[in-house]
């Protein structure tokens, strides 16, 4: 597909023809696109991760003949779970509803690679599949559950106690939080499009690889000052887990499916390298980059210190004991509270 129309839903959007982009409705453009006029490269970002073994083996049960990241999105019109764009050939009768998926039968193959959900993936006529389109680098896939999208990643027992207690944490401050559960070697969550009913644009979309905090705050006085709250907040609660995989693709804002307005910080999700992910943490506040980091963004915007939460042993303690998967508790509360109190 050299050239090909750009659409939301059933709105053509914008033209990729001979390498430029033609914008139609600016209101409803991808805001990778509003960045950067390249139709290819924004196929690029919304490829399953090439790295991840089971997103090889996928292919070939697909029997993909290219496998390179703008086929393999081109393969399923470029259409994901948790937005509303994708793509078709120019002058084709394709609709939305025949390219959304309805089906989740790779999800077994993308998230555990098993060999009998290799052969039995290989024997399905439809190879539509949203894992073609599923980011991240740990193994994961969709499930549909009564008619609701899940995402359920791979995860260990410290990683699955780490994504529940920042999510229970999170709640208990207030925050708005994706739905997590704990799963069978995994941990799974509720996807917060609700199918796409309002948009999840990732932060890549609008920062590029820069994650640096101050920036962050600078573009979304920009673009949708009501985000910072919620995006502070975040941080903040990033901070104090010694979550250092916060990244641009891991949050971002919701957009308004209809007319392309931005509604807010998407819920806070994918905390699972962070608190004991990696085993119990031994760094000293003092010499930490995310506490420096942190403060710093403090320093540069003293003015919304007024959104921090306040956190207690108590409250962690409470949140420990609601996870209830043996940990060393004592431990996780003292890391917690000492990297809030190193808090300017």
């Amino acid at each position: 597909m050299k050239d090909f129309e750009v659409l939301s839903r059933d709105t053509v959007v914008a033209i990729w023809k001979d390498n430029k982009l033609i914008v139609l409705n600016n209101d409803l453009l991808p805001l990778y696109l509003k960045r950067i006029s390249n139709a290819e490269s924004w196929l690029e970002t919304r490829a399953i991760d090439s790295h991840r073994p089971n997103s090889r083996l996928l292919k070939k049960a697909l029997r993909l003949a290219e496998k390179d990241d703008v086929s393999t999105v081109l393969h399923v019109n470029a259409a994901t779970i948790t937005d509303t764009y994708w793509v078709r050939e120019i002058g084709s009768s394709l609709k939305y509803e025949d390219i959304r998926f309805t089906k989740d039968y790779f999800s077994n193959l993308a998230l555990r690679g098993l060999y009998s959900s290799f052969n039995s993936a290989a024997r399905h006529k439809d190879t539509k599949t949203p894992e073609l389109t599923n980011i991240g680098s740990f193994e994961k896939c969709w499930k549909l559950k009564d008619g609701k999208w899940w995402i359920y990643k791979s995860a260990n027992q410290k990683e699955q106690f780490s994504e529940l207690f920042i999510y229970e944490l999170g709640k208990a401050f207030g925050m708005n939080m994706a739905h997590y559960e704990k799963g069978v070697k995994c941990v799974k969550s509720l996807d917060f499009t609700d199918y796409a009913s309002v948009i999840f644009e990732p932060a890549s979309s609008f920062m590029g690889d820069e994650e640096d905090y101050i920036k962050v705050v600078e573009k979304l006085k920009e673009l949708c000052p009501k985000a910072i709250p919620d995006y502070i907040k975040m941080i903040f609660l990033d901070t104090i887990t010694a979550n250092p995989d916060r990244h641009t693709a891991n949050f971002g804002l919701m957009r308004d499916a209809k007319n392309g307005e931005l509604l807010g910080l998407a819920p806070n999700f994918d905390n699972n390298m962070a608190l004991i992910a990696r085993g119990y943490p031994t760094s000293k506040p003092a010499n930490d980059l995310l506490i420096t980091l942190f403060n710093e963004l403090m320093d540069n915007f003293p003015e919304y210190k007024k959104f921090l939460p306040k956190v207690t042993e108590q409250m962690i303690m409470k949140v420990i004991s609601k996870i209830n998967m043996k940990v060393k508790s004592q431990v996780i509360v003292d890391f917690v509270i000492k990297r809030y109190q190193a808090i300017k």
